[in-house]
This record gives structure tokens, sequence and C-alpha cells, in this order.
């Protein structure tokens, strides 16, 4: 007994059978995580070291350079990239994706201790790494006000509990804190008091720093009692360093009060932030790789009463932003489309049927295939994301093909007269080497998928593994719960049900049309045999249409998704004060708010030594009260930032996927690598005028920042060394002036707080103020600086980058309007060919997103090619023939046609997405071919028939089922075309691609298969004849 027999005959344990696996898949429904993607994890790892007061040059060479010689010796780095600004470096590493990103982070920290070595002793601490991108965007951000506290309060409060307890949250992987800095006391000395009480700079610091002090007192004990020794030697509040001595003069005592104001401040004075109208202190959580963002969101929003209650009744918590609105928007809009194309399938198989009981049947494996793959995917650890659900979604088509299949095999088999239950058992053996041909054959088009490396591999191995384990499991229900259920259910037609029950009108009008459908297609079938060579130049001429096609679409790497939410990069000419540059952010702002798409706003901004830059979040309205795309409001926006001199601000849609560690202005990245810093800056500008004359690309940006104003000293070694002044103090008096030194640590309960020290502010305004300053000589005289200096003004760098260990400049952009990625790279390229960039100095090449584009395009044609192989291998070996494969495999032209005129048409562009949808039209459409092939290879073994007589049945008998399969595919693909709402921009490219390749190549291959057939059929006979084939001579039968 056949497998199918054996579940005939027992149906109950079928039923129960697969009740079980639709309760398991029910409960892992249930138990599945919610993602806006694939859970990719992206190893990348950041690498941050602070030194006050060291310049970006100083910075690079004594920082950035031992460490990145000694993390780019780590096995698996692919691209290492460094900024060093003022005080500060900070070093992304991103890893292969086959990379561990524990053993990575293990191998980075060995890295760190090697390089502590040669690096500088005025590094605050060692270097430390966290294991999150950078480059990667909040998935929540919380905003602290009060209308009390100060900012510096507001962020001890932030830094000592809520940074604590965030972190502290499964699935938190960084808890960045901005707005201000830690509560600080800020002594601003007076130069000319300093000169009339005699009291060196030198002097007020080690004062300060001796009288606040916090060593171990030790005990008192005696045979009873045991006393702790404790004293008032730590100054907490302004008020209590006022009356500090810090001299004594004449026998009289200089008190701190008297030479300098002493105020309760922060230790940075150049930090802002902002939540909409107000001033904040944002915390921007982001995640871990791999975290579940809905869970973690969750969490936190859960915890946000219990941390409410720890801060002060005056602290103000509210979600500035929050990632997960539109994530659960975006799968609630597959879901629904899922539903709708369910609908669809079943009521195609209605109509085509036309009985109730027949159509009930195939339609039980929609739910029951779909349903049981999620318990697959639970086992496997995926999320119902918008890619798993645009697999159930085009699972939906193909899972009732089987079904289908074998349930038209049957309802023949009764309609000629045959008991159920030997129809059940015959039609489904007929067809069961069909079934198990069309399914394995599409699931052997997704191997190159789960083989292909890099991105695109981990991105859309889980569509192609769900896809694949719905269409197993409803092969499975086809060949066990179908004919099962056609057995039991089924019923023989009445010999009189003609004069019993007349048929309604709307089903004879169905009826009247799948008749005219199919005496329509027999007629021109026959012209299309008879003129067989048209038909084979017309296949010819799909193949080479193929090729140009391909040439023309415009192609990109991922859709750019609309995530409701907005990343603007907001910055300065080099050189501006930060106090010139917050009014040109609340410009920014004020115009950011009054967009009716927007809901909140979030900035947050630094600047020190002219470099000022400033980040902002913004999150838009749920598209449904918006109704325009994140684009559109990008681009209403976009001339009016653009008004306002001296500051930039660069607005991009923030993306699930960023590619690479790199920070930037906008989408794509170009960079620019040279070994001579010289050669940088000579091409660099030469670079950025070429590309900023492209129509093709808009909001042309670069991240050079090379000239911020600098004071440069040139010191009279003669003149230093005649009165006594060595360079040591020349650097130790600039120092305690200028660079908020920091000269003594309060420790507290929680925290530790710093005394910060320098001159007031109106005597740090211009470089005229170095005319003010005085050095102590080894006699203890005070000298005028300008006695033993000039000073001359010029620029210098704010930031130096790396790329590896080469000096790298970045410029960003994004594309026009109506035009894509690949449209641009190619642009870009003919600019840089055009003002003959010398390569032996200049290393040139895309970054990120625009990189993987290049890689993408020159993977596209193997990876085709592979399926086209992997697909001719697995016919061969079912069909036994090298033959037979090349006609099935000959439908494929025209479904590629049919997807890029309709990507053409509806003015989409080529994308990854699109990709996955070519290979879904390598495995349907070759179903057609198939069911022909299967039908006219057993008519011609079992009936004796000519190959053309053979061929003709096949396509006359199947004509029925291939347009139920096809109509059930096309239905099922339709609701991702036209869908709206959240995620559209994801599915709807997927959904174009199958709907276009099926409609073309259902008109095509229905007349250029049968062709293909017979000539291969002849072809083959011809090769029989020839005696290097060992075979006897063959005499073609009648119509061949």
């Amino acid at each position: 007994m056949s497998l199918s027999g054996l579940f005939i005959v027992r149906p109950v344990a079928t039923i129960l059978i697969w009740l079980g696996v639709v309760l398991a898949g029910w409960l892992a429904h249930s138990l599945l995580p919610i993602a806006p993607l694939p859970q990719i994890e992206f190893p990348v790892i950041g690498v941050r070291a602070q030194m006050p007061g060291a310049s970006p040059e100083v910075m690079a060479a004594t920082v950035a350079m031992p460490l990145e010689r000694a993390l780019g010796t780590i096995a698996g780095v692919s691209e290492m990239t460094s900024r060093s600004t003022t005080g500060q470096t900070r070093i992304t590493l991103q890893f292969d994706l086959s990379r561990d990103i524990n053993s990575a982070a293990t191998d980075v920290q060995g890295a760190i201790n090697a390089a502590r070595a040669m690096m500088p002793s005025g590094l605050r601490s060692n270097p430390s790494y966290n294991k999150s991108n950078p480059a990667s965007a909040p998935i929540i951000t919380l905003a602290l006000t009060s209308e009390s506290l100060s900012q510096g309060q507001l962020y001890d409060i932030a830094s000592t509990t809520v940074q604590q307890k965030l972190s502290q949250v499964e699935g938190v992987g960084e808890v960045q804190i901005g707005g201000s800095t830690l509560p600080a006391v800020r002594i601003d000395l007076d130069p000319d008091a300093l000169a009339q009480a005699g009291v060196s700079l030198d002097t007020v610091r080690t004062a300060i720093a001796a009288a606040n002090s916090t060593r171990p007192k030790g005990l008192l004990e005696n045979d009873m009692y045991r006393w702790q020794i404790t004293a008032n030697d730590q100054l907490w509040k302004a008020a209590e360093y006022r009356s500090l001595i810090v001299a004594w003069r004449k026998g009289a005592p200089v008190r701190l009060s008297e030479i300098a104001q002493v105020e309760d401040s922060v230790e940075d004075t150049f930090n802002i932030g902002y939540f909409n109208a107000k001033q904040a202190v944002l915390v921007l959580v982001r995640s871990q790789a791999k975290a579940n963002i809905i869970q973690t969101v969750d969490q936190i929003r859960a915890d946000l009463p219990l941390l409410r209650a720890m801060l002060p009744a005056d602290v103000t918590v509210s979600v500035a932003q929050d990632r997960t609105p539109s994530i659960r928007a975006s799968v609630l809009e597959a879901e629904k489309t899922l539903l709708i194309a369910i609908g669809l399938v079943m009521m195609v198989v209605l109509v085509f049927l036309r009985n109730l009981r027949a159509a009930f049947i195939p339609t039980i494996a929609v739910p029951v295939s779909l349903i049981g793959t999620f318990g697959v995917m639970y086992l496997c650890g995926y999320s119902l994301n918008t890619m798993s659900l645009m697999a159930l979604i085009v699972a939906t088509g193909f899972v009732v093909d089987d079904a289908i299949v074998v349930v038209e095999n049957i309802m023949r088999h009764v309609e000629r007269g045959e008991s159920i239950q030997r129809a059940a058992l015959r039609g489904t053996k007929e067809v069961g080497f069909t079934v198990l041909s069309m399914s394995i054959s599409l699931i052997a088009v997704f191997i190159p998928i789960l083989l292909m490396g890099g991105l695109p591999g981990r991105l859309f191995r889980e569509f192609a593994v769900t896809l694949s384990a719905a269409i197993l499991i409803s092969m499975f229900v086809s060949l066990t719960l179908t004919p099962m259920m056609a057995a039991h259910l089924l019923k023989r037609p009445a010999k009189d049900a003609t004069e019993n029950r007349r048929p309604n009108i709307l089903s004879r009008g169905i009826q009247a049309v799948i008749d005219w459908t199919v005496r329509g297609y027999g007629r021109s079938l026959h012209w299309a045999l008879r003129h067989g060579r048209l038909m084979m130049l017309l296949l010819a001429a799909t193949v080479g249409l193929n090729f140009y096609l391909y040439g023309v679409v415009p192609k990109g790497f991922f859709p750019q998704q609309d995530t409701g939410m907005m990343l603007g990069f907001f910055s300065t000419d080099d050189g501006t004060s930060f106090e010139s540059m917050k009014p040109k952010l609340d410009r920014f702002r004020q115009v950011l708010l009054r967009d009716p798409a927007i809901s909140t706003v979030t900035a947050y901004a630094s600047g020190r030594g002219g470099s000022n830059s400033s980040f902002l979040a913004v999150q838009l309205k749920p598209f449904a009260e918006r109704k325009i795309s994140v684009r559109d409001v990008i681009s209403r926006l976009r001339p009016q930032l653009a008004g306002i001199p001296g500051a930039r601000l660069f607005l991009m849609a923030q993306q699930d996927i960023r590619i690479g560690g790199r920070q930037s202005s906008s989408a794509f990245q170009y960079t620019l690598m040279a070994t001579e810093l010289a050669d940088l800056k000579d091409w660099m500008p030469k670079v950025q005028q070429a590309l900023a004359g492209l129509p093709e690309l808009i909001d042309v940006d670069t991240d050079v920042e090379d000239r911020g104003r600098q004071v440069s000293l040139q010191i009279d070694r003669d003149a230093s060394q005649r009165l006594g002044v060595p360079m040591a103090s020349i650097s130790a008096v600039l120092n305690n002036s200028f660079s908020q030194r920091q000269i003594s640590i309060m420790y507290g309960e929680r925290n530790q707080y710093r005394v910060v020290m320098g001159v007031a502010p109106r005597h740090a305004q211009d470089p005229e103020s170095l005319r003010d300053v005085y050095v102590l000589s080894q006699t203890g005289q005070r000298v005028p600086l300008m006695a033993v200096a000039k000073f001359e003004i010029n620029n210098a760098p704010l930031s130096v980058r790396h790329q590896g260990l080469s000096a790298a400049d970045t410029i960003s952009f994004d594309v026009a309007p109506g035009i894509s990625l690949g449209q641009a790279n190619a642009a870009i390229d003919q600019a840089i060919a055009g003002i003959n960039l010398p390569s032996e100095k200049i290393q040139a090449g895309f970054q990120g997103t625009a990189k993987a584009l290049q890689s993408a395009l020159a993977n596209q044609p193997w990876l085709i090619l592979g399926a086209l192989v992997t697909m001719y291998i697995i016919l061969g070996i079912l069909y036994e023939s090298t033959i037979h494969p090349l006609t099935i495999l000959s439908t494929l032209p025209s479904a590629g046609v049919g997807a890029l005129l309709a990507l053409l048409l509806m003015k989409t562009e080529f994308t990854l997405i699109a990709l996955i949808g070519v290979f879904l039209l390598i495995g349907i459409v070759k179903k057609n071919a198939i069911m022909m092939v299967d039908f006219a290879i057993e008519a011609q073994r079992k009936l004796g028939l000519s190959p053309k007589e053979a061929i003709h049945q096949a396509c006359m008998t199947r004509f029925r089922p291939i347009l139920m399969t096809t109509c059930a595919a096309i239905f099922g693909a339709m609701p991702l075309v036209f869908a709206s709402g959240a995620g559209v921009e994801m599915r709807q490219p997927l959904g174009i691609t199958i709907l276009g390749g099926l409609l073309v190549s259902q008109l095509l291959t229905l007349y250029t298969t049968p062709v293909v057939y017979l000539y291969l059929d002849r072809f083959r006979l011809w090769l029989l004849t020839k005696p290097w084939s060992g075979a006897k001579p063959v005499v073609l039968p009648k119509g061949a």
C-alpha cells in the first residue's frame, strides 16, 4: 500500500496527527518574538579612550595609532575606523558576520592591554569597549525634565539611577546619556586678582587638591568598644570651597573667594539637550545584537513606574521616542495582508471547482501548512518579522498548489465514474511524483540563498527556510490529509443530477468562461504547434530581452524602510563657538516642530574647540495620520532647512539595517584614504566638488573638520631659559587656565564628582587673552607669557579620522528622487574617473550600503546561474534525463521579462527583495512545465502516443490545474502589490516581481513549452541515431 493509501484508510490517525501539528504551531506562534527584520548579529565593538585637553592630532598619534596597530592584528576584522577629537578617541571595529562577538570582545580586551604600554600616562583610565554599534539608532529615548533641578543634577540622577536600572534590562546593549555632564564645583579664577595677591595657578590647584582628601583614618578600640574615625576632609559644595585658604601673603590668608568665583555647576559647560521645546537630559538606549527589540522596549516601559518612584518627585521621565510602534504596525499590516491572501486563494479554488466540498479540501492545506510552519520557525529561533511574514504570504499561493493538483486529479477520476475510494487512491498515486517534483524543485531554488554569504545570506536565510518549511509541510498535507479528506468528503455525482439540480447563474457563467478559455487555448495551441519555429524565435527573443532589461532596470541594495523615525545630523562651520551654535540649533528645532507630520524632536549638542556637532532624532506620527512617507517628509523639510547660514542639518530615514560602523550625515558614503595627510587634503575638496555637482546626488556632505581656528604659540627657548621659565611651567599654566582642568575628585555614595578649575570666561574669549597670562620662573618671579612667546592664528583639524592605519575622510550623500543607488554609484564612478584621481596616492571607494550594493550586483548573476544549475541537477535526478529539465527550464525567460517589465512600469528598483522574487519565479513557473511534461511522458509510455499527441493532450488535460495554481499564486501575491500602510515599501517589490513574472510567463509558456518539448524530443531521438550513442536506430512515430 502506498503512503497515501495508509492515511486514506486511517482517517482518525490522520486527523489527530495534523491536529497535533496545528496545535503545536499555534502555541509556537504565541511564543515567537516580534522584530522589524531577521535578527542579524552584527559583530561590532566600539573602543573609547579619553585624555582631557589633548588636541585631535595628539589623540590620533598617541592614543588612536597604538590602539589601531594592536587591534588590527585581531582575526576577522573587516573594517576598522576611528575618530579622534579634542580629548577623545573612538575606534569602531566591524568583524565578519561569522565571528562570535564574545570571543572578539576577549581579543579586543587583550589588544587594549597590549597597547596600554605604548600610550601616554595622561589617560584618565584604560580604554574601554562595548559590544554595540555606534552607528545604530536608539530603540527608545527617555527625556528627564524638571522645573526646579539643574541640568547637572538631572544628569547625576540619570547616570546613578536611570542608567544603572536600564542597563539591567535584558537586551539593552548601551545606555548613553546626553544633554549635560555630572555636577561639579567650578572655580573661575580672576588673573588680575591672582596677580594682585601674588598667587600662581599651580598654587591654587595644589591647595585645593590638598584640602580635599579622602583617606582611611583608622580605628580606636578598648576592651569594650570600637570607634571609627572620620573627619570633615571632604568638601562638597561651592560654599565650602569659597572660604578655603590657598596661600598666606604678608601674614594674611588669601581665600579662594578673593581670587575666584566659585559656583556649583557641571564638569563641561559645552553640552546641551532638548526634548521638543524644553531643555532636557536624554537617555538613549541601544539594543544588543540579536536582541528582541519589542520585548526589550516593553520591559523598559514596564519598569518605568518603578523607575519614576525611585526619582525625586519633581523629575519628569517622558518617553521621547520609541522605535516599536512602527514595528508593530508593520507586522500587523503584514498579518492583514496574509489573511487577505488566504481569502483570495480560497476564493480562486472555489471559483474553479464550484463544489464546496471539493473546494474545502485544498483550502484546508493553507491554514494547516502555515500554522505548522510557526512550529518550525520557533525551533529555528526565528521571529515574526517582515521577511518571515512575506515568506508566509507568498507561501499562501504555493501551499495550495499541491492540494489543487491532487484534488483536481481525484475529481477527474470521479467524473469518469470510479468510486470515491478508488479515485482517491489512483488519483493521488498518479500525481504523487508530480507533487514531489514540484515541491523539491521549488525548495531547490533556495539552496543558493542558503549558501549565500555576507549580509544578504543572513537576511534572506530566514525567508528561505520559512518558505521551504511551508512547502514541505504542504507536500505532506497534499499526500496524506488531502486524499483522506477527498475519500471521505467527496460524493459521486448522481446520474440524474442534471435533472434534479440545475446550477445557478453564477456557476453557469463561470463554467462558460472556463469552457470558452479552454476552447480558445486549444485552438491557439494548434496554431502554436504548427508554427514551432516562430515560437522558438519568440523564446530566443525573450532570452535576449532579459539581458537588455536587466541592464536598464534601476538597481538598489535594499528598499528604504519607513520606520517612522528620522535622524538629523547638525553641524556648524568649523571654528564656530558653542554659544553662537545654540540659536542655530533652536531655529532648526522650530522648523521641525512646525511640520504636521512630526510628533517629537530630541536633540543633543556638544562642542569644544570649535567642533560643534548635534544629533537629532525625530519621531513621526503614525502613518495613518501623516499619510505621506518619510522620504516625502524629508523632501518637504529640505528647502526650509537650507536657509540658515553657517549651519547645516541633514535628515535621513532611520533604517533597521545600517551597514558599517561609520556615522555620517547622509545615507551613503564614499571614502578617500591616503598614507600622507597632505595628499588627502589636496584631493578631498576636488572630489567633493565633483560629487556635489552631480544631479543624481543630494545632501552631499563631508566629515572633514580641518578648518578649526587654532592659536599656535611659538616659544622663544633662549628667552625662556634666560628668564628661568621651563617648558613644563608654560604647558601647566595654559592647562590650568583654559582646559577646564579637573583638579580634585569628590567621592560620593554612588558617584564621583570633580572640581574644575580655569580662568573666568571673560578672560578666555579670544587670543588676546594670552597677553594676560603670567608664568612663574624658577626663582618665583611672575613672567608675562608674551615675554617668552608669541602667537599666531591658523587653521587646525578639529578631528582626525583613520580607516585601518590610513588617514581617511568620507563624503556622505543621498540619492535624488527617482534615482536609484546603482545609478548614483555609476555617476560617481564616472565623475571620479573624470578628475584623474592618482591611485598611487589616494585609495577611494564606496563604504557601507553603497559598497554592499557593488558586491551584490557582482554576485547577482552568479546567484541566478547557481539557482538554474541547481534546478537542472534536481530535475535531472528526478526525471533520470538530461533533456526534460531543459524543457522545464525553458519557461524561465518569459518570467524574467515579466518581472523586469513590471519593475520598470511601477518605477521600482531591482533590490535584493526583487531578486528573491526572481528566485521564487524560477520555482513557480516551472510548475506548469512539470505538470505538462509529466503527463506527456506518461502518455507516451502507457498510451503509445506520439510526442505531438502526448504534449497536446497533456496541455489540454492539465490546463485547468495550471490555470488554478497560477491564479492562486497571482492572487496570493496581489495583496503584496496593492497593500498600503506600514512596511509596504518592503513587501511591494516582491509582489510586483512575482505578479509581473506570472502574468507574462502564463501567456507565453503555455505555447512555448510544448514546442520546446517537441524540439528537444526530436533532438533526443536524433542523438540516438548516431553510432556513438550506442543505441539502435529509432523510427520516429507519426506526428512527431
